[in-house]
């Protein structure tokens, strides 16, 4: 039994081992040095010959059908065996034919039937296929694949910033911005191993004259003192089947150069080379004065005119084709559709759905419409969709629909939010430009329309999309226009979170918990807390960005204090409270620093003496003169934290907390304040000053 066990175990490695495509690259390799070192038959060397062409043939098309060079980006190793293996066959022809004087029936037609039995021709078409590949294609694909390089490691910071702004946005989540900051590697490492693999092809090239030479001289050697031959029947015997030899090897090693130059000189696309390139070149106005010029030629004295006049026509015929398939092209195009504008309510009833105002607004002048085009890969209304998944995974708050209206009354380029109905954000985008956000370092200004960054008030610029790889090198970070709206729109939603948490999706949110975990809801809404007390305290946490997606837990600090009040601002305090892990993480940084600044005590002592009680929380009551002074130098202090990149956060006593935030939440919105029972135990914290009102 113990035997049998024992015989399984190794039976299902070896299985798996014998399964493996490993194994196969294992064994391929060790038949590449096998040909170097053992004798083969005529037979196995025609086998080896007709395989590499195939091979070769195989990859030069492989390099035409992918859309992007990434999806052949192993092309690198590839070149490496199939040079290797190039090789291998080289060095197995010459030992056959310095031993036995033949090389099997492809060598033997390459030397008779290609050039015709004369060695001085096949030396000549042999000298040009290795000018064509040694100076031509392989010195220009090295040089494309050096810059290519050079750019795309230049180009990474810029690269990277813009995944960070997509994924910050909610454009794109973890996952696939993970992915294609993975892209990018792979797209560096690439092009980076293609500037070193094109030295094989080089040194193929050169290995391929120096064992044609040693065959030549070792053939004369072997032939007129060993073989006893006279020296034209050596030349004739042992030079011809050399040059069949180097013309069987390097006609796959042209192919392979060939396949290198066009992955390397390859852009991205959506559709195969032989696609893009007639899509390109198959101009109608190119082709017929082509024609036209071509047929002109007849009428030069001297000049055939059969040539002429077939090339003519040749060309227009395709021009007639092209014509045609565009007209084709054209009358099956879908047709551009406008979306009806807003018309006026005219009857009772269609004044009364006014009654009902949709939570978010977005009004668009008819030049955006092409942003929300469904036929469009990346449009508006998938952007709002992962807006969406951003928000609950950031907030837990559930975006409501979003209501998109063309509004001739604006202009063209123009839009404007509204939330709830009222207007609070406006912008204006150039949908056939990009915009370039400055970084902190850029020195060099680049052309374009200067415009302000509508999310976050940032000087852009609005550049041509063919002057994008010029900005990104000069450290600006460029974003389409449909990321600048979608950016935008995310903010205004963070912003007016609280808005847009209405009674019915707070309704929505307890049915869906009371289906999952009863015992959350039940007894605390409504036996204790009405439907609105929750409502605001959801709301007093959205209004400082804290995240609601917890609510069983928000749920069980409510009914825990519920009995002893009822107001929402001191129970939104107490879920405060236990949410100190969450605060904590959300603004300390990566270790585990809280940057802060605090009150100084004499200024802590004069506000305790101020709070007084009031219907919306406690509050401060002091003189306009020490509260202007409070909030300059609360402002000042925030500038100074700015100026060293962190974040302004103020840290005060738990009684004062929620005071001071009524306080400044007018003129300083984007102060964040703290308790210092909200700091979690773990996290250091560090003060970059101290406020007096002095």
């Amino acid at each position: 039994m113990a035997s049998a066990t024992s015989t399984n175990s190794i039976a299902q490695p070896l299985q798996s081992l014998m399964r493996s495509k490993d194994l196969i690259m294992a064994l391929s390799l060790v038949m590449i040095v096998a040909l170097m070192l053992i004798p083969l038959p005529p037979i196995l060397l025609d086998l080896m010959i007709a395989a590499s062409i195939a091979l070769s043939i195989g990859i030069m098309l492989m390099t035409m059908f992918i859309h992007q060079p990434l999806e052949f980006s192993v092309f690198p190793t590839v070149l490496l065996l199939v040079t290797l293996f190039r090789l291998g066959i080289n060095i197995s022809i010459s030992r056959s034919i310095l031993l036995n004087g033949e090389a099997g029936g492809i060598v033997a037609t390459f030397g008779n039937l290609i050039v015709g039995g004369n060695y001085v021709v096949g030396a000549v078409i042999f000298l040009m296929l290795m000018i064509i590949q040694f100076v031509v294609i392989n010195s220009g694909a090295s040089r494309v694949a050096e810059v290519a390089a050079r750019f795309t490691l230049d180009a990474m910071p810029g690269k990277q910033l813009a995944i960070d702004a997509d994924l910050n946005s909610g454009l794109i989540d973890e996952d696939q911005a993970r992915s294609r900051r993975k892209a990018i590697e792979t797209e560096a490492d690439f092009y980076g191993a293609m500037d070193g693999a094109s030295k094989f092809v080089r040194g193929d090239a050169i290995a391929a004259i120096i064992i044609m030479l040693v065959n030549i001289l070792g053939g004369f050697v072997i032939g007129v003192v060993q073989g006893g031959m006279d020296l034209a029947q050596a030349i004739q015997t042992y030079v011809l089947l050399t040059i069949g030899a180097g013309l069987a090897i390097q006609v796959p090693a042209l192919l392979v150069s060939a396949g290198a130059g066009l992955i390397v000189t390859r852009s991205t696309s959506e559709t195969t080379l032989g696609n893009e390139l007639f899509a390109q070149i198959a101009n109608f106005n190119v082709l017929a004065v082509g024609s036209f010029i071509t047929a002109a030629m007849i009428f030069i004295p001297g000049l055939p005119k059969l040539p002429f006049i077939l090339v003519s026509v040749g060309l227009g015929v395709a021009a007639f084709f092209v014509n045609k398939a565009s007209v084709e092209e054209a009358a099956a195009g879908p047709q551009t559709t406008v979306l009806p504008s807003s018309a006026e309510a005219e009857t009772p009833e269609q004044m009364l759905q006014m009654v009902v105002i949709d939570p978010i607004e977005l009004e668009i002048g008819y030049s955006l419409i092409p942003m929300i085009d469904d036929d469009s890969q990346d449009n508006l209304l998938r952007r709002i969709t992962g807006i969406r998944r951003q928000l609950m995974s950031e907030l837990g708050l559930i975006l409501p629909v979003v209501r998109i209206r063309d509004n001739l009354r604006i202009a063209p380029q123009a839009y404007r939010v509204k939330v709830r109905g009222q207007e609070v954000a406006a912008g204006e985008i150039i949908l056939d430009r990009l915009l370039a956000i400055p970084g902190s370092d850029v020195d060099e200004p680049i052309a374009g329309i200067h415009t302000t960054e509508p999310a976050f008030g940032l000087p852009a610029i609005w550049i041509l999309e063919g002057d994008q790889s010029q900005a990104e090198l000069r450290g600006y970070t460029v974003v389409t226009p449909l990321s600048v709206l979608s950016t935008h729109l995310t903010e205004i939603v963070r912003g007016h979170a609280p808005d847009l948490l209405t009674r019915q999706m707070v309704q929505e949110m307890l049915n869906q918990l009371r289906q999952k975990s009863p015992a959350s809801v039940e007894g605390v809404v409504p036996e204790l807390l009405g439907l609105g007390e929750v409502q605001t305290v959801l709301r007093n946490l959205l209004r400082e960005r804290l995240p609601i997606r917890d609510l069983s837990g928000i749920l069980e600090v409510l009914a825990n204090h519920a009995g002893m009040t009822r107001d929402p601002n001191i129970l939104s305090e107490a879920v405060r409270q236990t949410m100190a892990n969450t605060i904590s993480s959300m603004y300390r940084d990566q270790d585990n620093i809280l940057h802060v600044f605090t009150l100084s005590p004499i200024l802590e002592g004069t506000l305790r003496s101020a709070l007084v009680a009031s219907e919306g929380g406690p509050g401060l009551q002091i003189d306009a003169n020490l509260a202007q002074r409070l909030l300059n130098r609360i402002g000042e202090t925030m500038e100074g934290m700015a100026g060293q990149g962190y974040m302004p956060l103020l840290l005060c006593p738990r009684e004062l907390r929620q005071a001071i935030r009524r306080l400044v939440e007018n003129q300083l919105p984007n102060l964040v304040i703290l308790a210092f029972s909200e700091v979690s135990a773990g996290t250091r914290v560090k003060t970059h000053g101290m406020v007096d009102a002095n």
